[in-house]
């Protein structure tokens, strides 16, 4: 894979969500009953933000391509956002955009997430982002955005964008049978685990690596604390992750997807690029919330 070097950057598109951030939890609530957590921390969420987030650490170019709300939960994260050292040309702010509220509850060996979705995912200037001169890669992050606009992948190929999908877990779209063919073209496929194996029915990693490798020219599978996989044509590679003090897993895929996508465009071998992104999301979980910009404020407000 070659580049033009002048265009170095990514374009990261979808949802910006905002994060109300439970840890410390000893049990997933149930119906009828109330749990209480040690903490809860508002941090800006979603996977196209966390992905250009740590991009931004990583020094790589990003601008987000995404709605986002003028409700006062969202204006209350909006320096959040104006801090992230991330592009943000292409952000459109709609009143029908917000509030889109993730609630994330973390116990000790188990997540849960409950969100709100709000407005369209891709706003209405996006061709104007989709002809950024910097872009080389268009990095959707979830395949809820895609279904939302099918001509998305086939629009950025028109203008000699890569393109990369996380599909993200959504119960009503990740049994679709009609997922892989919606993602034509799509050069980096980037599911966890649970995600290729809902995708495929496979019974294995190994089988839904294989399946999913006859569809797309790079799938990487993240493996959570296992680590990560990988198949390009007939390579197949596997690298554990380190053992690390999980603090928060909420974005870790999404901080693997940056760490692998930056190695990716600078062109490193395939191995140098998926312990780059199992690096990326070993930081990642060392914290509370998905991106770093959120550590920081979370810091700075509990001194």
């Amino acid at each position: 894979m070659k580049t033009n070097p002048s265009r170095d950057a990514i374009l990261s598109v979808g949802r910006i969500y905002c994060d109300l951030v439970f840890a410390g939890v000893p049990s997933m609530p149930q119906m009828g009953r109330e749990v209480f957590a040690q903490s809860m921390q508002p941090v800006l969420g979603g996977g196209a933000f966390i992905a250009a987030a740590h991009l931004v650490q990583l020094e790589r170019p990003v601008a987000l391509l995404a709605s986002y709300g003028i409700d006062p939960l969202s204006l209350a994260l909006e320096p959040q956002l104006d801090a992230s050292g991330i592009e943000l040309t292409f952000v459109e702010r709609s009143a029908d955009a917000g509030p889109q509220v993730t609630v994330v509850i973390t116990a000790p060996n188990d997540r849960a997430f409950l969100s709100r979705r709000a407005g369209k995912a891709v706003p209405g200037g996006f061709e104007a982002a989709l002809g950024w001169e910097r872009a080389a890669l268009l990095h959707i992050a979830e395949y809820a955005t895609l279904a939302e606009q099918p001509d998305l992948v086939a629009r950025a190929k028109a203008h000699g964008l890569l393109v990369s999908l996380d599909p993200s877990w959504d119960d009503t779209l990740i049994s679709d049978p009609r997922l892989i063919s919606a993602c034509a073209g799509v050069d980096v496929f980037l599911p966890n685990a649970e995600e290729a194996l809902a995708i495929t029915g496979a019974a294995t990693i190994d089988d839904a690596l294989n399946s999913l490798a006859e569809s797309f020219p790079l799938v990487v599978v993240k493996c959570g604390g296992k680590g990560a996989v990988l198949a390009a044509g007939t390579t197949r590679l596997s690298i554990p992750a380190p053992k690390v003090n999980v603090v928060d897993p909420t974005g870790a895929g999404d901080a693997f997807n940056a760490g692998f996508l930056d190695a990716y465009l600078r062109e490193r071998p395939l191995p140098e690029c998926l312990a780059a992104g199992i690096a990326a999301g070993s930081r990642s979980v060392q914290s509370i919330g998905g991106a770093p910009v959120s550590a920081h404020h979370f810091a700075d407000r509990t001194g």
